[in-house]
């Protein structure tokens, strides 16, 4: 390894729509939940979570991004009308003329993405500065995915890796993960602010064990990012959006730092 490069396959998170309703500026409204809703939802975050354990730690399950996706969007389709609750929404039809309505969503579109932007170089830099610094004195460093190596100086490999972290990575892991887990571990406390933020905590937790291939390092960088998106977030009214920009950024960076060389 060359001098002066750092390791960058820890800021690569790659893990394992049509009918989108209208988005507007507002957060996902919040419903209230009976004690046998709140309990189903628990019942279906333990799953969850068993199906993330399952197949990362004990593997002896399939990959649980496709199967949380699935099992996700049919939940949240059933029990909560639509994805919108999870605020995977189109941006801009709730406004009122056409005119308006474009200009809305260009507004709202340029939020969402300079939030994406601002929430990757926050978890890049804290993986440098922070994360990386502090578990090199106690672990070897991460494990990168399998394959990453290959990227290196080959254009066809990166764009294939570019495909897998903006589907399988950027869309399936944060409907998973921030979307899904994130909505049912809040239903537990009603969907309060800090039923949300404890959401975030818990699930931050399942994304590091949901990263368990990396080794010990890894599961904390990864943790650390899941944290990073939970935050973005939620500061952002829960704009599903925000997060699977700034997931596909951020491995876009390492796609990209690894082709040229720049890291190893």
């Amino acid at each position: 390894m060359a001098t002066g490069r750092r390791p960058i396959h820890a800021s690569i998170d790659t893990g394992g729509v049509s009918g989108l309703t209208a988005m507007d500026s507002s957060s996902p409204p919040v419903r209230r939940l009976s004690p046998g809703q709140r309990w189903i939802s628990l019942a279906e975050f333990l799953v969850g979570a068993a199906i993330v354990i399952g197949h990362n730690v004990y593997h002896v399950i399939p990959n649980e991004v496709p199967i949380l996706f699935v099992i996700g969007l049919i939940s949240l389709r059933v029990r909560d009308g639509g994805w919108g609750v999870i605020g995977l929404r189109w941006p801009g039809s709730s406004a009122g003329g056409t005119w308006a309505r474009e200009k809305w969503a260009r507004g709202m579109w340029m939020r969402t993405i300079l939030i994406g932007l601002a929430a990757a170089a926050v978890r890049i830099l804290l993986s440098s500065l922070v994360v990386d610094p502090v578990t090199a004195h106690f672990w070897p460093a991460a494990k990168g995915p399998s394959g990453f190596e290959e990227i290196t100086g080959h254009w066809m490999v990166a764009l294939r890796w570019l495909f897998i972290v903006w589907t399988f990575a950027a869309f399936g892991e944060e409907i998973s993960y921030r979307g899904y887990l994130v909505t049912r571990a809040a239903d537990v406390g009603g969907r309060s602010k800090a039923a949300y933020w404890l959401g975030v905590v818990a699930v931050s937790v399942l994304f590091g064990y949901g990263h368990y291939y990396k080794g010990p390092a890894g599961m904390v960088d990864s943790g650390m990012a899941g944290l990073v998106l939970g935050m973005a977030y939620l500061l952002s009214g829960r704009n599903l959006w925000v997060c699977i920009l700034a997931h596909g950024f951020i491995d876009t960076f390492g796609v990209v730092a690894l082709l040229f060389g720049w890291a190893n």
